[in-house]
């Protein structure tokens, strides 16, 4: 790595110390493995000096959080804090947000580095520490300088499509925790503003070629640990409404504009888009073709019983969830969405993916008898998308 900047008052220092932002600088840390976390941590903190790293694990069997502050010095503080209700993330940002302030107010550190609990989202957490950045807020002497992810590419294509949960592998924030380590990963990938690759992408074309397509656009990708710096992450600033714009489903990165791949490269993205909604009954009726298997699977779609809603559609791992998201106000309706995956030479669900896709729309002729429009006593999607507001 290369040599950080050192403590005020010793030389060198942060950008911002120089510019117009006196505030001290937060990343905020997500991967899905423990060892390649905390490797990183144990860099960005060796890397320079006035960087202090506050690390949360989940003691789910405890009900306890497990808060480790270290810098490159060692461990400043090692803490158990019980937790005092089930909503893990909360817990996560509660304990967070006094320590940070407390850690940024020192005056030892000129960098805090908050590495989130093994296959915890890093939205929900960036977007309260972004509100708390802000006017009025509980950290106003913090900014959000970089969210990161570092990923192993050797594993990423079994991480991404394959149907381990991550119970299985020990990492589940709660006990009830049901999510597939696909979910952890694609949520992780698809909203921080670096990816860190370890691993050989030569070796591992397909994962590398995932990683790129489920990224965000705007997103910047390094190849090893060993070009993380601690300068890099606290010189940058974190941009809360396009991380968020990239979290929202209306926000899965299409085809268009991917970097070129490889004819080893087995990964494809696959984009549809209609601005005819589904059909409620053939919905369901296709929806184990466009929700199962080996796919990553984002988007949102509408109904003609609904037609004011965006309807989400988030999928990995085998596994598949729908449900209302809120109003469309001055976008135009539509039905969009963005496939991932990667061929075998037994399998290449591409075709039975757009058939059922065409399958499950309504048909203009449907749409123009009106029929679709009428509020039935039954809805077919009511279990998964709540009940439907016939006032509306």
């Amino acid at each position: 790595m290369t040599h950080g900047p050192r403590r005020p008052g010793t030389g060198d220092r942060y950008p911002h110390d120089a510019g117009l932002d006196p505030r001290v600088p937060l990343s905020i840390l997500g991967s899905i493995d423990r060892v390649l976390r905390d490797s990183a941590v144990f860099g960005l903190v060796v890397d320079a000096p006035g960087t202090i790293a506050l690390r949360h694990d989940i003691l789910a069997d405890q009900g306890a959080l497990r808060r480790v502050v270290v810098d490159s010095e060692g461990v400043v503080e090692d803490v158990v804090v019980p937790l005092e209700h089930a909503c893990l993330s909360c817990a996560v940002r509660e304990d967070a947000l006094p320590t940070i302030d407390r850690l940024a107010r020192d005056g030892r550190w000129d960098h805090v580095l908050l590495a989130l609990p093994v296959t915890a989202e890093s939205f929900a957490v960036s977007r309260a520490l972004a509100s708390a950045t802000g006017p009025g807020g509980e950290l106003p002497t913090v900014r959000v300088s970089t969210t990161l992810a570092v990923i192993d590419v050797e594993t990423v294509e079994d991480d991404l499509l394959g149907f381990d949960l991550v119970r299985d592998r020990g990492t589940a924030l709660t006990e009830d925790d049901e999510r597939s380590v696909g979910e952890a990963l694609a949520a992780l990938l698809e909203h921080v503003d670096l990816v860190v690759t370890t691993g050989d992408d030569d070796a591992h074309p397909t994962s590398s070629g995932l990683v790129d397509r489920l990224r965000a656009a705007t997103s910047r990708r390094l190849a090893g640990l060993h070009e993380l710096s601690a300068l890099d992450l606290a010189a940058s600033d974190h941009d809360a409404a396009a991380g968020e714009a990239r979290a929202f489903p209306l926000g899965a990165r299409g085809a268009h504009g991917l970097p070129s791949s490889g004819s080893r490269d087995r990964s494809w993205t696959l984009e549809l888009t209609s601005h005819l909604p589904f059909h409620p009954q053939r919905l369901l009726d296709e929806v184990e073709r466009l929700g199962t298997g080996r796919l990553r699977s984002r988007g949102v779609f509408w109904v003609p019983n609904r037609p004011g809603s965006v309807c989400m559609w988030d999928g990995a791992g085998g596994q598949l969830s729908i449900g209302e998201i809120g109003p469309w106000r001055d976008r135009l309706p539509q039905t969009r969405l963005v496939f991932v995956g990667a061929t075998t030479p037994d399998d290449d669900p591409r075709d039975t993916i757009t058939e059922a896709f065409g399958r499950a729309l309504a048909t203009p002729a449907e749409m123009l008898g009106g029929d679709l429009h009428r509020l039935d006593p039954q809805d077919a999607l009511e279990p998964w998308l709540g009940a439907r507001d016939d006032a509306a």
